[in-house]
């Protein structure tokens, strides 16, 4: 039967593969990487994941197979509704490359940035594509270093603090949050700056753009004393490199 691996790569540094994924890539035939479009910042991570390959492995020992994917169109009326619509033109695209390009008994892989149980929705379009029946095989997870892990170790701060919670949301979520209900709240996918709607509250800033890579920038201190710098900062990044990911953590 065939073998499909979701590993973790961590979120840009080769250096943050694990032992368990580098030793599970050694086993694999086929590569698939997926292409969301012609943007600078897509771009870059198809040509990070391809130079991972080509440091751990030996040439010849594997295959690569691309393909296309579609970008998410935004869904003014639900955005569920859209990433739903999305996942499921990224399915059909993915049952295809598990049923064409590969043989009976050979393993596959996606090299899944960061963890493939955090905010990716590789597991969940495998799960579909197996109760759909479709094409069958087996998969397996492998778990990596996320952005949040390098972001606490950068900083050198811990995650929590005794006795407290964390909370780990979006930036299109977190704007529904009153102030005082930040503790320790870590925030990623921010596309709205969502930081600028606690910026008269008494609450720091831990916050990472490009963690693990040679672009890394990192800023921390008290969010109304620093968010002018932090605002110019974001658009600076994205000004000269064209794209951002970045996360932080707001505690109180």
């Amino acid at each position: 039967m065939k073998k499909i691996y979701l590993i973790g790569i961590g979120p840009g540094n080769p250096d943050y593969l694990t032992l368990q994924a580098i030793n599970t890539m050694k086993k694999v035939d086929v590569f698939f990487i997926l292409e969301k479009g012609e943007r600078k910042g897509f771009k870059e991570f198809i040509k990070i994941r391809k130079e991972i390959l080509e440091r751990y492995l030996d040439r010849g020992t594997y295959r690569v197979v691309s393909a296309k994917i579609p970008e998410r169109k935004k869904n003014r009326k639900s955005y569920k509704e859209g990433v739903k619509t999305w996942r499921q033109q990224k399915a059909e695209v993915i049952t295809e490359l598990i049923e064409d390009k590969m043989k009976d008994s050979e393993i596959g892989a996606f090299l899944i940035w960061g963890d493939p149980s955090l905010y990716d929705g590789h597991l969940e379009i495998l799960q579909h594509i197996l109760k759909e029946g479709a094409v069958n095989f087996e998969y397996k997870v492998i778990p990596g270093i996320t952005s949040i892990q390098v972001l606490a170790a950068m900083h050198k701060i811990p995650l929590n603090r005794i006795g407290e919670s964390i909370v780990i949301t979006t930036g299109r979520k977190v704007k529904e949050y009153a102030p005082a209900e930040i503790t320790n709240t870590v925030v990623l996918l921010d596309t709205y700056s969502a930081f600028k709607h606690f910026k008269d509250s008494d609450i720091d800033i831990y916050w990472g753009g490009y963690l693990g890579s040679k672009d890394e920038i990192l800023l921390s201190g008290r969010l109304r004393d620093i968010i002018e710098d932090l605002k110019k900062l974001r658009s600076k990044a994205k000004r000269e490199k064209g794209w951002l990911m970045d996360t932080y953590i707001l505690r109180r």
